[in-house]
């Protein structure tokens, strides 16, 4: 299984985008500072989102797709609720 997800950070209300084959792992890596430049740079992460696919190539599809600016306007729509809660 491979997952597509979106971290959000708590201070300032920056996502980051990535994708991989085992989430639990990757968002641990990301919360201890080990799993990227954008997550390393700045703490309080949290998971706000997350897909899952059986094809890595389709993975990775969306990832690129939520990256775009397209992508973006997708996933702000479909977390609406979430975004509009006084944070």
């Amino acid at each position: 299984m491979y997952y597509v997800y979106i971290l959000e950070n708590k201070n300032d209300f920056g996502w980051y985008i990535g994708y991989s084959s085992n989430l639990q792992r990757r968002i641990a890596d990301h919360l201890a500072g080990r799993g990227c430049k954008t997550t390393s740079k700045k703490t309080g992460w949290i998971l706000i989102y997350y897909e899952a696919y059986l094809s890595k190539v389709d993975a990775m599809g969306r990832e690129m797709f939520l990256k775009s600016g397209l992508g973006r306007r997708y996933i702000e729509k479909q977390l609406a609720n979430y975004l509009s809660v006084d944070k």
